[in-house]
């Protein structure tokens, strides 16, 4: 009976083993349909992020090449201020190229979007300042035109007075001429070892031509010494002179020539008679001559004389 009992429980255990290992083969494939299920959740879920990160970076660098325009916009005359400008410039170029570079990493584009926001801040900062800097700037324009203004009309004012004074002074310096009054000229012989005067109108016998008149009175002109200067002309339209050098020239109505003679007188603003006898290096000859009586550079008197 024992031996007919033993092939029923070898047949009962083995189908025992088959059983457990069925079983045990089961939950080995229900894990592994469970794992491959999970990583090919995680693996969605990694593209799903990648794809996220990209969309953000995507973002982020719109919102960099925005903001980069927004700041081109941005113009100042404050050295400062637009030194401040041009970091912040170059600062968003280097951070579109992070963008690039980094496109599918999530922590440099986060950072990037909070430097990107920061940026926006500092930006609507600089419009602020830069409307006030610009406000200011029209204000002082404003007063330097006035300021402008105000100069050319005082200028004007100033060239009105100085014209003015200019005009006064010229009729004061027009008034304050002297005059040489009743001129006249005449040739002059000398006797008794020069002692005596005689009167001639022979070329030949003329040693000196005598001129002779008075300096009138003027009170408004400067009283004190003078200096009257002869200037004749011959009749051969030669400048009388001791010697044709700088030293016998004299300056007259805006030019220069040479002086017959020279003689330094005092004047005290009344009647003044002066006579003056101009000599010839050379004999005198025939004809007419010219004869100008200067004073202070202005020719004051003219006469002639004619020799035979």
């Amino acid at each position: 009976m024992d031996m007919e009992n033993k092939p029923e429980e070898n047949k009962s255990s083995n189908n025992k083993v088959f059983i457990i290992l069925l079983l045990l083969l089961l939950i080995g494939n229900g894990i592994f349909v469970w794992l491959w299920i999970q990583e090919r959740n995680n693996v969605k879920t990694v593209v799903v992020e990648k794809q996220n990160v990209v969309v953000e970076r995507d973002n982020v660098k719109a919102d960099l090449l925005a903001l980069q325009k927004q700041y081109s916009t941005l113009q100042t005359d404050d050295k400062a201020v637009q030194e401040e400008l041009d970091a912040k410039r170059k600062q968003i170029a280097e951070l579109i190229e992070q963008a690039d570079k980094h496109k599918n990493d999530s922590y440099i584009i986060a950072k990037l979007q909070k430097e990107t926001e920061t940026l926006r801040k500092i930006m609507k900062h600089f419009v602020v300042e830069i409307d006030s800097l610009n406000t200011l700037n029209k204000t002082i324009i404003a007063e330097k035109e006035q300021v402008t203004s105000d100069l050319h009309t005082e200028k004007e004012k100033s060239q009105k007075l100085s014209k003015d004074k200019e005009a006064l002074q010229s009729t004061v310096n027009i008034g304050s001429v002297l005059k040489a009054e009743n001129p006249t000229a005449v040739g002059v012989k000398f006797k008794s070892g020069g002692k005596k005067e005689v009167e001639t109108t022979k070329a030949s016998r003329v040693e000196r031509i005598k001129v002779s008149f008075v300096l009138g009175e003027n009170r408004i002109a400067k009283k004190g010494a003078r200096s009257v200067f002869i200037r004749i002309t011959t009749p051969d339209g030669k400048e009388l002179c001791k010697s044709p050098d700088e030293d016998n020239m004299v300056k007259f109505n805006g030019g220069k020539g040479f002086y017959a003679a020279k003689q330094d007188i005092s004047y005290n603003n009344e009647d003044t008679a002066v006579s003056v006898f101009c000599a010839n290096p050379n004999p005198f000859i025939e004809g007419k001559y010219l004869i100008d009586i200067i004073c202070d550079g202005v020719v004051v008197g003219n006469t002639t004389i004619t020799l035979k």
